[in-house]
């Protein structure tokens, strides 16, 4: 009691115990593309100006952008953990096994993943139920094609992607059973001049309405040159397309990173796999077009509706691959550990599927 007495009074007890109390909890993100590509990462970055918005100065947040998927983001992972971040989140699906990697590292550290399925003891997962928008988008493409032919702009042939795909295609012909859907991949998440080029190639194939899985407005803007349809990736797009943009399906996650900062900084986190969509408003139509024909509109907020209600959900069988096999049974729902394993194209689309 003495030696305490004795520190106290020289200030440097309650100097080291001021210090601790101010210290912020430290949050890290890495981003595969740029915070200004006005899509996937932006919003990623809003998420987290939203997290720090909420939780103010006891939380300090630092973003690493345009980070590879492969060992380059196990090296930034790696200096994010060093420099004393307590948790981390890692914003794309090629940086699976690099946060698994850190994570085995650096135990004393708490790693989400989004969009992937590995999980450790202080490694999380997290995604958007994306389908949830491209079955509206689907829907609203399939009543709006005058030529009967929608587009897809993949980017990587993985299952979030083919989850999509298959989504719009099942809620375009649910609208309309003649359509039919050319796509192209680009392999690439962020490139202007290949999605322009793709958009392009789409269009010479008699496509009308175009969706996409790749971040820049690029394809958004090809189309309003050309005079078709499009609708907008992950952020409100408007803005670059007035006439052709019918809307954009945004994603909002703030409201996931508030809530696993502060189990992480209340100390009861348990690393789990977590799923929001337009019932967690993490999706939002965004900026629906008002020169959009009445029917389609009101198509557009029933569809929503039905599924952010819960009393619909875009795979539920029977539904068949496009080689004919049988994936999901009727009467059955993809659970969201289904979900994170498809690999197929539904039947009627024409394409083979690419690993």
């Amino acid at each position: 009691m003495k030696l305490k007495s004795l520190l106290v009074g020289l200030g440097i007890l309650a100097g080291a115990a001021s210090v601790q109390a101010e210290e912020p909890f430290k949050v890290g993100f890495i981003y595969v593309g740029p915070v200004g590509d006005l899509g996937w990462s932006y919003e990623h970055d809003l998420g987290r100006k939203g997290l720090q918005e909420h939780f103010g100065d006891k939380v300090e947040t630092t973003f690493v952008e345009n980070v590879p998927e492969g060992a380059d983001a196990l090296r930034v992972l790696s200096q994010l953990a060093k420099s004393g971040n307590d948790l981390i989140f890692t914003t794309s699906f090629g940086f699976m096994n690099p946060t698994v990697r850190a994570a085995k590292q650096f135990p004393n550290v708490t790693f989400e993943h989004a969009t992937g399925y590995k999980r450790a003891d202080n490694l999380g997962t997290y995604a958007l139920r994306t389908y949830e928008g491209r079955y509206v988008s689907g829907v609203t493409a399939g009543l709006m094609t005058k030529t009967n032919t929608i587009g897809y702009i993949g980017s990587f042939p993985i299952p979030e992607v083919f989850r999509d795909i298959n989504a719009a295609y099942m809620g375009a012909k649910s609208v309309n059973p003649d359509v039919k859907m050319k796509i192209v991949w680009v392999n690439s998440w962020f490139d202007p001049g290949k999605e322009t080029d793709a958009a392009n190639a789409l269009m010479d194939q008699g496509v009308d309405v175009m969706l996409q899985h790749t971040d820049s407005a690029a394809p958004l803007i090809a189309a309003e040159k050309r005079g078709i349809r499009g609708i907008g990736q992950a952020s409100d797009q408007s803005q670059f397309a007035p006439n052709a943009h019918i809307f954009s399906v945004r994603d909002n996650w703030a409201p996931y990173y508030i809530k696993a900062t502060q189990a992480v900084m209340d100390g009861t986190y348990k690393p789990s796999d977590f799923w929001g969509g337009f019932a967690e408003d993490m999706l939002v139509l965004a900026s629906i077009n008002d020169n959009l024909p009445a029917d389609v509109r009101a198509k557009i907020d029933e569809t929503y509706a039905s599924i952010k209600s819960g009393a619909f959900h875009p795979f539920t069988g029977p539904i068949k691959d496009n080689q004919g096999n049988l994936v999901v049974p009727a009467g059955h729902t993809l659970t969201d550990e289904e979900l994170a394993k498809v690999n197929w194209y539904v039947e009627g689309i024409t394409d083979a599927a690419p690993r």
